[in-house]
C-alpha cells in the first residue's frame, strides 16, 4: 500500500505554495490536504477551544482529496486526524510550502511549523517547508528537487520520537546546496505601530523589523540561508533546558 501524506498550511487551501507541495509528491503517496480556509499566519500552536469549526470539502487540486477548515492550522490537523483519516494514520504530515522565512525565532511564531509541531506531539513523522520569498505568486519549482529527496528520505526512514524538521529554502536564483544547522539566536524589534484614529483613539498595528543577535555565526540557519544553502533544522517537541536542571536543583528551593 502507498503511504499516505496529509498536508496543510498557514497560507490557505488555495495557495500557490500548497497547491506545489501536492504536486511535488502525489506521485510518491496518497494525499489528502485540510488546510485553512484562508490565511493564518503567526497562529503556531494555537487551536480553536471555544470557537466551533467548520469543514468543507474543495475541488481545486485535481484528484487530491482537498478540505478546508475555517480555524487554526493546527484545527485542521486536529479535524484531518479526527475526522477525514478514520481509516489509515498518515505516514508523514507536511506543512507549507509557506510564503515565507521561518528560520530562527519565527518557528515559535510560524503555522507553518505548528502544523509540524503538531504532527510530531502526535508521533508522526512531520515536515515544514518555507520559501524565503514572500511573493504570493512566485514559483516554487525550483524547490522541487529537494523536496522529494527530504520526503522521500523521511517516508523511508521516519524521524526520531518527539522530532521534525524545519526546512527553510533561500530566496535565490540557485540553491548552493543542503547544511544542516540550529536555530539562530535573534529578536523582532519595533514591533508596534501606534496610530490615531479620527474618531479619537489610539489603535496598533504589528510589524516588526528581525534583529539577527549572532550574524555572521556558523552553523545557524540565517547563515545558511544567507550563503544560498537550503537550510534544515532539526526541531525537538521537548523544550527542556537539560544543562540548566542542575543549576536549578542547586537552589535549594
Amino acid at each position: 500500500m502507498r503511504p499516505l501524506i496529509l498536508i496543510s498550511n498557514d497560507d490557505g487551501y488555495h495557495s500557490v505554495g500548497i497547491r506545489s507541495l501536492v504536486d511535488f509528491v502525489k506521485d510518491l503517496a496518497d494525499v489528502i490536504v485540510c488546510a485553512p480556509e484562508a490565511a493564518r499566519s503567526g497562529f503556531a500552536c494555537a487551536f480553536s477551544a471555544a470557537t466551533p469549526l467548520r469543514l468543507k470539502r474543495r475541488h481545486n487540486m485535481g484528484d487530491i482529496e482537498v478540505w478546508s477548515c475555517s480555524g487554526t492550522p493546527v484545527d485542521c490537523v486536529k479535524l484531518a486526524l479526527d475526522q477525514l483519516c478514520t481509516q489509515r494514520k498518515p505516514d508523514l504530515i507536511l506543512g507549507g510550502i509557506n510564503h515565507g522565512d521561518n528560520s530562527t525565532v519565527n518557528t515559535h511564531y510560524s503555522g507553518t511549523m505548528g502544523v509540524a509541531m503538531e504532527g510530531c506531539m502526535k508521533y508522526i513523522p512531520s515536515v515544514a517547508f518555507s520559501n524565503c520569498n514572500y511573493d504570493e505568486e512566485a514559483s516554487q519549482e525550483p524547490l522541487r528537487h529537494y523536496i522529494r529527496e527530504i520526503v522521500q528520505k523521511v517516508l523511508a526512514e521516519k524521524l526520531p520520537r518527539g522530532v521534525c524538521l524545519n526546512v527553510n529554502f533561500p530566496n535565490v536564483s540557485e540553491f548552493k546546496g543542503v547544511k544542516v544547522c540550529r536555530m539562530t539566536y535573534g529578536r523582532w524589534v519595533n514591533e508596534v505601530v501606534r496610530c490615531y484614529h479620527p474618531r479619537g483613539y489610539d489603535y496598533y498595528w504589528m510589524t516588526g523589523e528581525y534583529a539577527n543577535d549572532e550574524a555572521g555565526a556558523e552553523g545557524t540557519d540565517q547563515q545558511a540561508l544567507a550563503e544560498g544553502y537550503v537550510a534544515i533544522t532539526p526541531t525537538t517537541m521537548d523544550v527542556t533546558a537539560y544543562d540548566f536542571m542542575a543549576t536549578v536543583e542547586k537552589w535549594k528551593l
